[in-house]
């Protein structure tokens, strides 16, 4: 039989021996060998520690002596059965074999099975194949070999495909007929029911998913043109207003509320043919940092239901990676777009402060605040930004600079030259390498810049004076912002209302009970470092940090044209973990709270890099394993 992957499957009773062989790289550039060999009943027959070896060839196989050559990172197959699919992966708890394996190396597992197959089965085995031999690099210096928890192994480009866009392929098999608007977004809401039980990405599902399908359906029948974004499933966060669908924060204080309006980059959507699915779970108006502060639910990480997704954005995140929906928006205040992207493992994408209105989006500080786009490729963010940007005369800080077409950026493999990037100048910032990030973060941060000198970039390490000093100085200007915009949530003008004799009373309770315990905090520091004698100690310093921040990007920008750093201290943590340490939570925004104080993007001048990046990698997953039937 064969098993989801297309491998085929040799059950344990057929298996009359079994050898292994592991390979240790470690980083130093040395290999070790251990053997093992066992009969069928499961006896150690052999164990042997070879000595260091400068390589190993793949056996392959053919015929009835079958040897298979499995490349496993961090996991191992269970040994009721093996597939012969050398890059098929499967996820397994507990290991069968090894368990608690360093970061620091990287296991080649060789197993040669000695089999008797019935006669029956010999007509469904494949026909022998070849196999690639995995590159073997030496790293020396201060360059490491990524964490196993952060990476996948190298592979030639031509067993693993890279990621391709979906928007694209949504509307050319729309024109082309091959399918219907109605039948992807019945695939999408099928897996929104398969997969949200365990996920939580969202706190409303629309009803309209499927009339509105129909409607881009009729469109197309009669041969209308139809918006680039036809049939393109989009989830949306809480904190953008959504006309005549639940829009709450996340917030107990706005339960029910829905608006009479789009906010601007949902009317944007709409009118290019986008299709929005749903709302997406958030931290309470935007402040957490992994979806744990929401009023109604905590939504799960898809690579690992036991982690969180990240946040504010951790549902719209999520429900990308997962593939509940195609795109989504998101809002960034100090890294909710870019931190939840990379614990969920797709693309974030901050534009420039006022390229995207702000227009229906909750304020949470409205200096720092912008709309953000997920994508499962770097392609379909950036078309999704192309969608909602440009001038807004409801938005007084929107900017009226032309928006430029971001999909001439967009290269296919085809026209990549052998150094594509060639001439590119990278920065990698210093202080995101320092003390306090976990050793897999500053390894990976340090592979991918070895892939980009790979692809002709000239990297070199820049300094930021002044990045320690981003943190405090965000969270005192966040707090102190979101302390004046959520003054209006007071249960008369704002929110929901709980009854009271007295009008402070009236404010007290609604505030009191529609507020979580986050969102009371930071309302509290902020009216603290807005109050009399400490203004000049408190925001006003925090503003004067801030202008040093800008004047420091400047000055590296003068010299790059582009500065790389990771986007969060350490990889997704476990649900729970900090929920009772706000100072610890607080302190895995360093590394992106800089970039909204200068206003700068993180990827928006990057697609053409970001996008050529994506395409070349080799052996990454972009399809969560915890969910085995979204394809």
């Amino acid at each position: 039989m064969k098993d989801e992957f297309g491998g085929f499957l040799i059950e344990r009773e057929h298996i009359s021996c079994l050898q292994i062989r592991v390979l240790f790289f470690w980083v130093d550039g040395s290999v070790w060998k251990m053997q093992l060999r066992q009969d069928a009943a499961g006896a150690s027959t052999s164990t042997k520690l070879l000595s260091p070896s400068e390589g190993f060839g793949l056996l392959l196989f053919s015929g009835l002596d079958l040897t298979v050559s499995l490349l496993i990172i961090s996991y191992l197959l269970p040994p009721q059965s093996l597939p012969l699919n050398p890059i098929s992966r499967r996820k397994v708890s507990p290991p069968i074999y090894f368990s608690g394996v360093p970061p620091e190396l990287i296991l080649v597992i060789q197993l040669k099975l000695e089999v008797n197959i019935p006669l029956a089965m010999l007509s469904t085995l494949q026909p022998p194949r070849s196999l690639t031999l995995l590159p073997f690099r030496r790293f020396h210096g201060s360059k490491t070999i990524a964490s196993l928890a952060s990476s996948s192994p190298t592979l030639d480009a031509s067993s693993v495909s890279p990621p391709q866009s979906q928007i694209l392929t949504t509307r050319r098999s729309l024109l082309s007929g091959e399918t219907t608007a109605s039948e992807i977004a019945k695939s999408y809401l099928s897996r929104i029911r398969l997969t949200e039980p365990q996920l939580k990405c969202f706190l409303h599902v629309s009803e309209n998913v499927l009339k509105e399908a129909q409607e881009i359906d009729q469109r197309i029948s009669r041969g209308e043109e139809v918006g680039p974004l036809a049939g393109v499933v989009i989830g949306v966060k809480d904190n953008i207003c959504t006309e005549g669908m639940p829009s709450t924060a996340a917030s107990r204080i706005l339960e029910h509320y829905r608006p009479p309006f789009d906010a601007t980059a949902v009317k944007k959507i709409k009118e290019m043919g986008g299709i929005v699915v749903g709302k997406t779970n958030m931290d309470e108006f935007g402040m957490g940092s992994t979806t744990e502060a929401s009023a109604f639910q905590v939504t799960a990480n898809p690579w690992d239901l036991t982690r969180v997704p990240g946040g504010s954005s951790g549902g719209s995140a999520a429900a990308v990676a997962a593939r509940q929906c195609m795109v989504s928006l998101g809002s960034d205040t100090g890294g909710s777009v870019r931190q939840p992207a990379s614990f969920c493992g797709v693309v974030g994408l901050k534009p420039t402060y006022g390229r995207v209105s702000r227009f229906g989006l909750m304020a949470y500080a409205s200096s720092l605040d912008v709309i953000g786009c997920f994508g499962s490729t770097v392609a379909d963010a950036g078309m999704l930004l192309h969608a909602v940007s440009g001038y807004d005369r409801f938005d007084s800080t929107s900017s009226k600079q032309d928006v430029p077409e971001f999909d001439t950026q967009f290269l296919s493999m085809d026209s990549f030259e052998s150094k594509p990037l060639k001439g590119v100048r990278v920065g990698l910032i210093r202080e995101t390498l320092e003390e306090g990030v976990d050793s897999g973060v500053r390894s990976a941060t340090q592979e991918a810049a070895s892939h980009l000198e790979a692809l002709g970039c000239v990297v070199t390490e820049v300094s930021l004076p002044s990045f320690s000093l981003g943190l405090p100085a965000y969270y005192v200007i966040a707090s102190s912002e979101s302390s004046s915009n959520l003054s209006r949530y007071d249960g008369v003008r704002y929110g929901n209302q709980v009854m009271a004799d007295e009008l402070n009373k009236l404010y007290e309770c609604s505030r009191g009970q529609g507020f979580g315990g986050e969102v009371k905090m930071r309302i509290l520091m902020g009216t603290y470092a807005l109050s009399a004698g400490y203004y000049d100690a408190y925001y006003k310093r925090a503003q004067q940090v801030r202008t040093l921040i800008r004047k420091d990007f400047k000055a590296a920008l003068d010299h790059n044209d582009i500065l790389i750093s990771p986007a969060a201290p350490s990889a997704a943590y476990k649900i729970g973990e900090k929920k009772d340490d706000p100072l610890a939570m607080y302190a895995g925004d360093i590394m992106t709270v800089n970039v909204n104080l200068a206003g700068l993007p993180a990827i928006e001048k990057l697609l053409k890099v970001g996008h050529i990046f994506e395409q070349t990698l080799k052996g990454s997953d972009f399809v969560p394993p915890t969910l085995p039937n979204v394809a």
